[in-house]
């Protein structure tokens, strides 16, 4: 009797310290498959975060960030904008295929959509939900604000700003943070000007925090423009963001 009570003690506390996991997600878009991941957490019907990758897909950052997520009490869903068998290779390739659905926001848009069609479908409850976006994801942020999803906030960290200028400039509804690196060289001030026109033009309850002394992809830790620092602050902010609206 006293082996079993400690080897179900030891069970136990082995199932404890057992990773998180992603589990693997199919979807459609026609007849291209996709390939989401979400947290472990999924079908217990909590407040939902989708989380739009970098240019390559589901990368370190987006699978770890998802990983945070579910510490916190978030059912974590990883979007798949480009469908199976179309991951870049390298940064030329990643760069052509992102500034396609750049260029055909509404694509963009359609394969967000079903991506939060998913996460709600994984347990996400429908009026509690945040799209988070890093870089090229960044970018899918602040399109699923202009599409007018049903969205309690979006967070746009280290993102691609602008916006064609034909594009008119219409009311947002969600809540909109934006997590902007100082020396980010790919965004103009003329981007965050129009940015900033866009959201007062819309309306739009809005924030933007600039960090300090920071490249573009300052919250990656695989990157050499890397500030530990600046990156816990952003976190601390996304979290303090996500309490806001969803909880």
């Amino acid at each position: 009797m006293k082996g079993f009570i400690i080897t179900f003690l030891l069970m136990g506390i082995f199932q404890t310290i057992q990773p998180q996991s992603l589990k693997t997600v199919s979807y459609q878009d026609g007849t291209q498959k996709l390939n989401g991941l979400v947290t472990s957490n999924a079908g217990k019907q909590l407040p939902g975060v989708l989380i739009l990758p970098a240019w390559k897909g589901a990368d370190s950052e987006a699978r770890t960030a998802a990983l945070n997520l579910e510490k916190e009490g978030y059912i974590a869903f990883i979007a798949d904008i480009y469908g199976e068998g179309n991951t870049p290779a390298d940064n030329e390739a990643a760069a052509k295929l992102s500034s396609t659905y750049k260029n055909d926001y509404r694509a963009y848009q359609h394969r967000i959509s079903l991506a939060l069609d998913q996460l709600k479908a994984q347990g996400a409850k429908a009026d509690k939900i945040v799209v988070i976006g890093y870089c090229f994801g960044g970018t899918g942020a602040l399109e699923a604000a202009r599409a007018g999803f049903n969205l309690q906030g979006v967070v746009s960290i280290h993102g691609g700003l602008s916006k064609d200028e034909n594009r008119p400039n219409k009311p947002i509804h969600t809540k909109i943070l934006v997590e902007h690196p100082a020396e980010d060289k790919s965004v103009s001030r003329e981007d965050l000007d129009n940015l900033v026109k866009e959201l007062n033009e819309g309306n739009a309850d809005w924030q933007i925090i600039t960090y300090a002394h920071t490249g573009h992809t300052f919250t990656n830790p695989e990157s050499p423009e890397y500030n530990e620092v600046m990156a816990k602050r952003a976190w601390s902010h996304t979290l303090l963001f996500l309490k806001e609206v969803l909880k």
